[in-house]
């Protein structure tokens, strides 16, 4: 099954706070995702489309839409790494 078709597991709010936060103040985060890939790029916008939140992320590829519940961390300097937890 396509990890596409997965039904979207909301993260907790902390999190989605500071994605908030890494997001406002554009910040470059280095992400890690469920399927073992590294993203890295500027936080531009939260999303919500079709009952699924995404980050928006700016890359040197290009802006990459991320679901929320596929990232399993990110970090900057500044906030340091935080783990995902799922509500």
């Amino acid at each position: 099954m396509s990890i596409d078709n997965e039904e979207y597991q909301p993260i907790n709010c902390d999190d989605y706070d500071n994605l908030e936060l890494a997001c406002q103040r554009q910040l470059h985060l280095l992400l890690q995702l469920r399927d073992g890939e590294s993203v890295e790029g500027k936080a531009n916008k939260l999303i919500l489309r079709k009952k699924i939140e995404y980050l928006l992320v700016d890359s040197n590829k290009g802006t990459r839409e991320l679901r929320l519940d596929y990232i399993i961390s990110f970090s900057n300097p500044e906030i340091g790494t935080i783990v995902i937890e799922h509500s």
